[in-house]
């Protein structure tokens, strides 16, 4: 069964699935589904279509250079039947992807590190500049901006409470 890529956002089309397009010079084009099609036609560059692997690649939003994507081409070839190979790529393909996913979470976490501080800056210079949206109409300035003062508190013993 051989699991052939679509041509313009690079997702597996499966036999039976998707449209095939061949131009005059017998160049063959596979399409995983009408909207990939559509989008050719429209002559439509995949880099700057944003759902397509082509844009994530180029945006840094996907890894692009790793080792287990040669993997996955080289198993793509038809080779000779062998028991022996077959059995050792078969486990090759589960390592392979435990190793890729990995990597992925690690791409992901790198990618996503300052986002959370990003977030708190700019949602807090939104606050600083809404800020006459928070405030009563009524309320005086002076209190909000007095400082706050420490003030230590004494707790009494049980005992003397007992005694009043």
């Amino acid at each position: 069964m051989r699991l052939e890529k679509c041509w313009f956002c690079s997702s597996t089309v499966y036999p039976g699935h998707g449209i095939q397009f061949v131009r005059n010079d017998a160049k063959i084009f596979r399409f995983c589904r009408s909207k990939c099609h559509k989008n050719f036609k429209m002559k439509r560059n995949p880099r700057k279509v944003k759902w397509t692997k082509a844009y994530r690649r180029l945006h840094g939003k996907d890894m692009t250079q790793d080792s287990t994507f040669e993997f996955e081409r080289k198993r793509n070839r038809p080779e000779r039947y062998d028991r022996n190979l077959t059995e050792s790529t078969l486990k090759a393909i589960k390592t392979i992807d435990k190793v890729r996913f990995r990597r992925e979470e690690t791409h992901h976490k790198n990618r996503m590190k300052g986002k959370a501080a990003k977030e708190r800056r700019e949602a807090k210079k939104e606050h600083d500049q809404q800020l006459h949206m928070v405030k009563a109409p009524g309320a005086k300035e002076s209190t909000a901006t007095l400082a706050k003062v420490k003030v230590n508190v004494q707790h009494e013993s049980a005992d003397n409470r007992m005694e009043e």
